[in-house]
């Protein structure tokens, strides 16, 4: 027996199905299930090349040049455009940048005379990155290219930076110093000779005053708990460093079992701790309340790099550069679950929600 669907009817249909959509979504984000969208970025060595991969898919869709050694990327202020950090050792010069809505390569930026650039991390509008090769941490005006400040380190292979959500706060890892320089930005105010006339208020000027906290050796991957309290360090010997950030000191230092870390990073929750190491063929995990290992995820043969979680908090991607792909793990299950072939040795990470998130 067929059925006909009338004008009438089909309304009436197209309107339940509409109701069915909106509950679904409704339900969805009520339960904080909504489905991933956006890209996963992907720096490959090898390929010199930025892999944007289908966050759904788990595709490759365009693959774009990104210059000699590049190594770290973050997305900038205006969620478009992509930088990446060309590396070489210490002694190159430029970012390279991406214009992720076109998937074309854009101008790289000349930070010279800094050279190295490595580590970045977008704070507001500002971008930051290490300049290893000139043992400093400086900051970037995206849309001018122009460098804004420059904190010298003073300190070996400067290599990770992160800046606190008010600005206040930058650290930077010195893996060839066994260190963690921490600034903290301060106003000084001109000082007043007894007698005579007080200097203009535009003398007030800001300083950043340095801490060298010191921690494991070849030390080169932190990671910050999502309330700013903590800094965990790895380093080359197994043990982790944890920072009191309030005090500006070190907390803790303790035998870990992740000799050659390489990369940590928080869950969104602050409830796990994820730890990459050099030549392991584990994800490890940490319980980050009772600082005791969850579980070793076996996700690679010849060890992992950057790592990534997409926003809704359920899947972290791990490079694995030795066996070249990327390694994509459940968060909830704590198992990989996929493999990315992304290009040849993919090191950093980011995801990109897309141009309009």
């Amino acid at each position: 027996m067929h059925r006909f669907i009338t004008p009438v009817t089909s309304r009436i249909l197209t309107l339940r199905a509409i109701v069915a959509i909106f509950a679904g979504l409704s339900s969805a984000t009520s339960l904080g299930q909504a489905p991933p969208h956006g890209d996963l970025l992907v720096v490959t060595k090898q390929s010199r090349a930025l892999a944007i991969v289908d966050g759904k898919t788990l595709q490759v869709v365009a693959q774009v040049p990104i210059g000699e050694d590049p190594h770290e990327v973050v997305v900038g202020p205006d969620n478009r455009t992509a930088f990446v950090s060309n590396y070489g050792e210490g002694t190159l010069h430029t970012l390279a940048a991406v214009d992720l809505v076109g998937r074309k390569p854009l101008p790289p930026i000349d930070i010279s005379p800094l050279r190295g650039a490595h580590g970045l991390y977008l704070h507001g509008q500002t971008l930051w990155f290490t300049a290893e090769g000139s043992e400093s941490v400086a900051s970037l005006d995206p849309p001018s290219a122009k460098i804004t400040s420059v904190l010298g380190t003073g300190q070996l292979k400067t290599h990770l930076v992160w800046v606190s959500r008010d600005g206040n706060t930058v650290l930077a890892s010195n893996a060839g110093s066994q260190t963690i320089s921490l600034f903290r930005r301060a106003e000084v105010h001109p000082s007043v000779v007894p007698g005579s006339p007080a200097p203009p208020a535009s003398y007030t000027h800001e300083i950043w005053q340095p801490t060298l906290l010191p921690v494991g050796p070849a030390a080169e991957g932190f990671a910050v708990s999502p309330d700013e309290h903590e800094a965990w360090v790895g380093d080359a010997e197994g043990r982790l460093t944890i920072l009191d950030l309030r005090a500006g000191e070190s907390e803790t230092n303790f035998p870990a079992g992740i000799p050659g870390a390489n990369r940590l990073k928080f869950t969104q929750d602050g409830r796990l701790v994820l730890i990459t190491t050099h030549t392991g063929s584990d994800l490890v995990v940490f319980d980050a309340h009772t600082r005791a290992i969850v579980k070793r995820v076996p996700i690679e043969q010849h060890g992992a790099s950057g790592i990534a979680i997409e926003p809704n908090g359920k899947r972290a991607f791990i490079a694995c550069p030795r066996d070249h792909y990327v390694a994509v793990v459940d968060l909830e299950k704590l198992e990989m679950i996929a493999k990315i072939d992304a290009g040849r040795e993919p090191d950093g990470l980011a995801w990109w929600p897309g141009p309009g998130h």
